[in-house]
């Protein structure tokens, strides 16, 4: 995004300037005062400081602090423009402070920042349509107004929802430790069997199954539905993506449209996060059939992403995989066919972009009731 795409998007969220006050006394009405109490409380007080008075307060270039402030996905501000408080440059000189202190490279700094702007600006935007969306259902009112009361009601929730972000972000970083200290080694001598180590995935550092559930139809049905009834189907598709793969101790990476991307640590859980999937739509009254591929193999994460061959071959073939089915690859099904919990199918050869011939096999049930949703 460059700047102007970033100041046009701040211009579309940003209140106007105070044109609602008052010509004769210059009172502000009840909204925008509103919106001025928010803000302060929010940024931590009022905005007195100009970008190069907050860069000098930490000690650094006006140019380093940019990096900073575009990692977090910040507008361009001007020399003049008096947008920042005493808490922005207290986070500023955190994030200095690492660097110089040596515990982060200047690179590891930015990219780490880079993630917390994404995460949290996506994060930001899903709770406000979250709370919009509640309030004209229960409320009865229009979007727009349920967009200018939720200023006066954001207040009563700042101070919960920071605290389970603080919470979460806490539980989730423990997660990832005990994967990346207890799992790491034991999936990668896992991922050795069956490969000659000449595959295209192997110099790659980690070992995980890679899956996409791709809704059939799914464009033709959104062009059918208005906003609302779409809204409730991606959000419903999305719920429940979600709690199967965090009950089968996996992670969901992303969701694109109709589709999501998930990863899962062994073979056989990524095996059943997989079946889950496909029988969780198949069953379901209101979203269409799934198909589901799953691909054990070596990645690369980057970025809050996953990339490399495995990704590429489980995406295509999620396309080869009949409605309601779960497609895996035979280099997959070597891995799981002394596994009783499941069935393995060959399918006849397809020729896939980028791979050549494949020989993909279809998974099934097998002993056992699989994943057990509470």
């Amino acid at each position: 995004m460059n700047d102007e795409d970033q100041q046009e998007r701040v211009d579309s969220i940003t209140p106007p300037p105070a044109t609602d006050a008052h010509p004769a006394t210059g009172t502000m009405s009840a909204e925008r005062l509103a919106m001025k109490a928010l803000e302060a409380r929010l940024l931590g007080g009022e905005r007195k400081l100009r970008r190069r008075e907050v860069a000098a307060g930490a000690g650094l270039s006006l140019l380093s602090a940019r990096k900073l402030w575009r990692a977090l996905g910040f507008p361009n501000f001007g020399d003049e423009d008096v947008a920042f408080t005493e808490r922005d440059q207290a986070a500023l000189s955190t994030v200095v402070d690492l660097v110089r202190s040596g515990k982060l490279t200047e690179e590891a700094a930015i990219s780490v920042t880079r993630s917390i702007g994404q995460m949290t600006d996506r994060m930001v935007v899903w709770q406000i349509e979250a709370l919009v969306e509640d309030m004209v259902h229960e409320q009865g009112v229009t979007d727009a107004v349920a967009r200018k009361r939720l200023v006066n009601e954001l207040p009563a929730l700042v101070d919960a929802l920071e605290e389970v972000l603080v919470y979460s972000w806490r539980r989730q970083l423990n997660a990832g430790v005990q994967r990346l200290a207890v799992r790491a080694e034991a999936g990668l001598q896992a991922s050795e069997e069956g490969r000659e180590g000449d595959e295209d995935d192997a110099p790659l550092p980690l070992a995980r199954a890679v899956g996409f559930a791709d809704l059939v139809s799914y464009t033709s049905l959104s062009r059918r539905m208005n906003e609302k009834t779409l809204a409730r189907l991606v959000q419903r598709f999305e719920n429940k993506c979600a709690e199967i793969i965090s009950v089968g101790g996996g992670r969901l990476v992303k969701t694109v449209g109709d589709e999501v991307l998930y990863i899962a640590e062994t073979p056989a859980a990524g095996a059943e996060i997989s079946l889950a999937l496909a029988q969780a739509f198949t069953e379901d009254e209101i979203l269409p059939e799934a198909r589901v591929a799953m691909v054990w193999g070596r990645i690369l994460s980057r970025l809050g992403d996953i990339y490399g061959p495995t990704v590429n071959l489980a995406a295509r073939l999620t396309t080869l995989a009949d409605p309601g089915t779960v497609l895996v690859d035979s280099m997959t099904a070597s891995a799981l066919e002394h596994d009783e919990r499941f069935v393995l199918e060959p399918q006849p050869p397809e020729n896939v972009r980028g791979f050549g011939e494949i020989r993909p096999v279809r998974l099934g049930r097998g002993l056992g009731k699989g994943l057990v949703l509470d």
